[in-house]
């Protein structure tokens, strides 16, 4: 069973997302915000991040840059999770070290399919 560490501060997203995931098998840990998602990345060793991009205490690309730097954490996909759709957003997450990127609101099926995708590559 894959595990996904998702990185989502507001509590609808979480509790949606969380429940799709399980629902297809995965499963699933929960951190609120950058300081405790780099901390479960490390304790928790997920085989794939969702990453909020606009978190408390430590922002999703400064998260995601610390575990790209990090030897036990820098192998694990990361996909970025983001309001801002702008194309110099993608860019700015995937310079941070996002393996990639989608938009809120979620599209479950395309989320699912890059989830998939990496997790096969793994």
């Amino acid at each position: 069973m894959y595990k996904i560490l998702l990185v989502e501060d507001n509590e609808m997203n979480r509790d949606m997302l969380s429940r799709r995931l399980m629902r297809k098998g995965y499963q699933v840990v929960i951190a609120v915000d950058g300081q405790q998602g780099i901390d479960m990345a490390r304790c928790e060793s997920p085989d794939l991040i969702l990453m909020d991009l606009s978190l408390p205490v430590i922002d999703g690309w400064d998260a995601t840059r610390q575990l790209k730097q990090s030897p036990e954490t820098k192998s694990i996909p990361v996909i970025a999770l983001t309001a801002h759709a702008m194309t110099s957003d993608r860019e700015k997450a995937l310079d941070a070290g996002c393996d990639d990127f989608d938009t809120k609101p979620i599209e479950w099926n395309r989320l699912l399919e890059k989830i998939q995708q990496f997790l096969k590559e793994s």
